[in-house]
């Protein structure tokens, strides 16, 4: 069903020193998604984009290659979720279906459109939206108040629409989506606990309509460096699932020892300025700015 790998030439095998730094890359956004609740896609995608320039990928396609590999990693982070929200009776499949599906095509059809955009732009608009967020997480929004009344989902055509446009604006962040459907979720009144296991087994399948989307849309893309499963690579997947996985419980511990808010806090500019990079990333490659 997917392609082999690109296989290595004796002058592509992997430094370890690249190995140890997307390791150390997976537990530190580990250990921040432990600890706030958050995925860490949008801490991944600029990190990644920043290390596979550094390693000399090319340029065109350092974003799109960052985003996929990014998203990606969500299905073995939300593989373990679901199974912990699962088991304690906080998934709603019956929205699930319907919210799951949209996004799974979402992100799918989200991933070949957005091989279709120009590097730059791609970047400028994770910067963006990156941005917003940060600043929203700054000044203490918070999806879980205020509390509402329960007042149901709309039919399931607007549901899997909704699916639709949260998985698509995923597909262009490298992200499970839990910044939009936990609150989409919320606004219909469905309480926190179930809104967030819903959003996780959502997650999933944002993550598996990615695999999908970026392996299948990079089918074509010229200059892909080894270890490429179409826009996925490969490493630093492995190594960022792994050692995120494993870090996640450590920062789940710190959460009940450290001032969660003040975190939140550094989190949302230690966000900021990573979306910074990625605006000054965007602008160098659309030309609004000389290197």
């Amino acid at each position: 069903m997917f392609p082999a790998l690109r296989a290595p030439t004796l002058d592509a095998m992997l430094p370890l020193a690249f190995v140890a730094e997307l390791m150390l890359l997976g537990t530190f956004t580990g250990c921040f998604a432990g600890m706030l609740g958050l995925g860490g896609g949008m801490l991944l995608v600029p990190f990644l984009t920043f290390m596979f320039t550094h390693q000399h990928f090319p340029p065109e396609l350092v974003v799109h290659m960052a985003i996929a590999t990014s998203l990606t990693t969500i299905v073995f982070t939300a593989s373990s979720s679901v199974r912990m929200h699962h088991s304690r009776g906080a998934v709603r499949w019956g929205i699930v279906r319907w919210l799951g599906l949209g996004a799974l095509v979402g992100t799918f059809v989200g991933a070949h459109l957005a091989s279709h955009l120009h590097s730059g732009w791609l970047a400028i608009f994770f910067g963006g939206f990156v941005s917003l967020s940060a600043l929203r997480m700054f000044h203490g929004a918070r999806p879980d108040s205020p509390q509402v009344a329960e007042r149901g989902l709309p039919r399931p055509a607007l549901v899997l629409a909704a699916g639709g446009g949260i998985g698509a604006l995923s597909s262009m962040l490298g992200a499970g989506g839990g910044f939009l459907t936990v609150p989409f979720l919320r606004w219909r009144g469905v309480p926190m606990r179930s809104a967030v296991g819903t959003s996780a087994a959502t997650g999933l399948l944002i993550a598996i309509g990615g695999l999908l989307g970026y392996v299948t849309a990079g089918l074509g893309a010229q200059g892909l460096p080894a270890y490429s499963m179409g826009y996925v690579y490969v490493p630093a997947l492995l190594a960022c699932s792994v050692t995120s996985v494993l870090s996640a419980p450590l920062g789940a511990s710190l959460t009940h020892r450290l001032p969660v808010h003040l975190l939140q806090r550094v989190f949302s500019l230690v966000l900021l300025s990573l979306a910074m990079y990625m605006l000054y990333k965007g602008a160098l490659q659309v030309g609004w700015l000389r290197g």
